[in-house]
């Protein structure tokens, strides 16, 4: 560790790390690993490019947190990428593109359908082998008392994750953050999806005892209906939302609401298009409403000074651009403040 040569009131280095920040895993009590795929979104790709763009983007941000000060001292480290993730994202996006189209299409050929069905069971293999990669890298972490948080990528990925940290803190809630209630049984033909990653949680992992959506504002019926019948989920939808504050409720009486839901342990899963497009104007679901960024930062902060602990989080669905720094840069300052509400009721010695 480096730390003589980094000064948090400086320039951040260029070091490709996320917030510059000179520490390995081992060294931090929070640990950052990415996941840098997105074959099976239905709309705009690029979410495989966040990783990167984020960290770039991280340079920027600023590290005093009033909400939670200096929490950053306690360290928060980049786990090495594993690029072979994008490089397979990559490879199978023509499948994917081949399986969407194809499924629009109830009248294909012999041969298309068993070209359909090939790609279909590449592309669910990978992804289900890309959730065990995510699982294992975040086990690792998680075995050392490290608090790990995942940069999508497309939100399927965060079901490595929540798997993971469901394990090694049994009875958690999760805070999901969303348009969409991702709650179908499957979409498109793809099991792992992000429009089912919600519905494979509540089926696979058993430490998982709630699921509150928050800002979710675009369901199908078959989305409603499990929720509505699933005591484990509870929906504080967008439309209820801009309800109560046209009738005059504050945003702090439905943060109370909304965390009197939730256990002791949360894990924080942040999909972008959860907020307003102007905070994410190029990723892959484009859904009008959503939460503002300032609604959102408050909300983690009062759910850390309930004394709940956020024991794990994802934030994915960025979507890059060449020309616009917006995505990336809003996503860099929303990845800061939930590493630093996470660390805030987490016991661990400064190390910088």
């Amino acid at each position: 560790m480096e730390d003589k040569m980094f000064d948090p009131n400086g320039a951040i280095p260029d070091n490709g790390n996320y917030f510059g920040i000179p520490l390995s895993p081992d060294e931090a009590a929070l640990v950052l690993i990415s996941a840098p795929w997105d074959t099976t979104v239905s709309e705009r790709a690029g979410s495989s490019y966040a990783p990167d763009a984020i960290i770039e983007a991280s340079r920027g941000v600023d590290f005093f947190e009033p909400m939670a000060p200096y929490t950053w001292r306690k360290g928060i480290a980049t786990a090495p990428i594993d690029y072979s993730i994008q490089d397979m994202s990559h490879r199978l996006r023509s499948d994917a593109d081949r399986i969407i189209k194809a499924y629009k299409h109830i009248n294909s050929s012999a041969l298309d359908a068993m070209g359909y069905e090939r790609r279909l069971r590449r592309v669910n293999e990978a992804s289900e082998a890309i959730n065990d990669n995510i699982y294992e890298q975040a086990k690792q972490w998680l075995d050392k008392g490290k608090i790990v948080g995942l940069v999508g990528g497309d939100q399927s990925t965060a079901y490595g994750n929540i798997r993971a940290v469901a394990e090694a803190h049994s009875k958690i809630g999760i805070l999901h953050i969303d348009s969409n209630c991702d709650l179908r049984e499957q979409y498109q033909g793809f099991n792992h999806s992000n429009a089912s990653v919600m519905y494979n949680v509540l089926r696979d992992i058993e430490g998982v005892e709630r699921i509150v959506g928050v800002g979710v504002r675009a369901f199908c019926p078959q989305e409603w209906e499990r929720a509505m019948s699933d005591e484990r989920v509870t929906l504080f939808t967008g439309q209820t939302i801009w309800a109560k504050h046209f009738e005059g409720v504050n945003w702090a009486a439905m943060c109370d609401d909304i965390i009197a839901e939730l256990p002791e342990k949360v894990y924080v899963s942040l999909d972008i298009d959860g907020l307003t497009i102007e905070c994410s104007p190029h990723t892959g679901s484009m859904v009008a409403g959503g939460l503002r960024f300032p609604e959102v930062v408050y909300l983690l902060g009062r759910v850390v000074d309930s004394g709940r602990k956020i024991v794990g989080f994802d934030l994915t669905e960025v979507v890059p651009d060449l020309d616009d720094k917006t995505d990336a840069a809003i996503a860099a300052r929303l990845l800061y403040n939930m590493c630093c509400m996470a660390l805030k009721n987490h016991a661990a010695p400064d190390v910088l």
